[in-house]
């Protein structure tokens, strides 16, 4: 929150008194049960000793259309947990809630964050003002250029940084900053085994396992061990997928090429020399085109009409 939520919103809050909050709201319906990975943490604000904030923390890793109704209702859940746990009376006030989602999909989110865009009513509609007004903070976390995030170390921005694309070589320079920002800040043990196994994890997806390691420097040494090896090995593999992937193209050209040598000799045999131009367009032509033209060259009165209304097929 820190790092990436206005400072207008964080500016007001108390840091120091955060709590983590049990969720035991559930209801019938499984959707809208909380998942046990979901987080809420109690914050005091600056407004008074007795005032706090709620932080609902989601967690997603696919984009949800529907991410502003599944807001709404848990934040009315979350309300009427602290109603009954509290024995709030009628004339309380209920304490402010903010719902931060946080994404690491590889698209970027477009889906409404508040309520009032899934609404099938136009604003100008008496009825607008009676309508839920909800809405979610969100945090892409792969919508942040890189550049970006490597002008500003913290472990936030390590860790979004982490849940980006890289390739093998890019991750190995993201350890030596990982490294490089625990060494200027001793006394993150539990913090420095958690990017530990991101890291673990982050080259996992690339082909290389590693075993759990307890700290950066073990993960280090390993990588200078194998890495080298590893990265020939990953570099052959790509080599013989991309020799399987050009064989295939080969032969979808070579198909393409055949038809439409073939439909050359068919326009010949059936309307005498094929003009320079007619072969330039035909050899040009792709696979679908050429089944098109195959099949009109049987009942076309004279070449031209075998071309004729085709300029919607690509």
């Amino acid at each position: 929150m820190r790092e990436f939520v206005p400072r207008s919103v964080v500016a007001g809050l108390d840091f120091s008194g955060l709590q983590r909050v049990n969720p035991k709201f559930h209801s019938d319906r499984p959707s809208a049960r909380r998942r046990e990975g979901d987080v809420i943490w109690r914050l005091p604000t600056c407004e008074g000793s007795d005032i706090y904030l709620y932080l609902l923390i989601e967690f997603q890793s696919e984009i949800d259309g529907w991410m502003a109704v599944r807001t709404q209702v848990y934040q009315g859940l979350l309300w009427q947990q602290v109603i009954d746990e509290q024995k709030l009376q009628a004339g309380a006030k209920v304490p402010p809630l903010l719902l931060l989602v946080l994404y690491k999909g590889e698209r970027r989110w477009k889906s409404a964050t508040t309520s009032s865009e899934l609404i099938a009513l136009s604003p100008d509609s008496a009825l607008w003002s009676w309508q839920p007004q909800v809405r979610y903070y969100l945090l892409d976390m792969g919508a942040f250029p890189k550049e970006e995030l490597a002008r500003r170390p913290s472990p936030a921005t390590l860790l979004f940084r982490l849940e980006q694309r890289h390739s093998p070589e890019g991750l190995n320079e993201l350890l030596d900053e990982v490294m490089s920002w625990f060494r200027q800040h001793p006394g993150y043990e539990r913090l420095q085994r958690l990017f530990a196994e991101l890291i673990r994890e982050a080259f996992e997806k690339h082909g290389l396992k590693l075993s759990e390691f307890a700290n950066l420097l073990e993960v280090k040494s390993m990588l200078a061990t194998q890495f080298e090896v590893w990265k020939e090995q990953w570099l052959a593999e790509g080599q013989a997928k991309g020799k399987a992937e050009g064989k295939a193209e080969g032969l979808a050209e070579g198909a393409t090429q055949g038809k439409a040598e073939a439909l050359i000799s068919l326009l010949a045999e059936r309307f005498g020399a094929v003009a320079p131009s007619w072969r330039k367009r035909i050899r040009e032509a792709e696979l679908a085109t050429l089944d098109c033209w195959l099949k009109r060259v049987i009942v076309a009165p004279d070449l031209p009409s075998v071309f004729k209304h085709s300029a919607e097929i690509k």
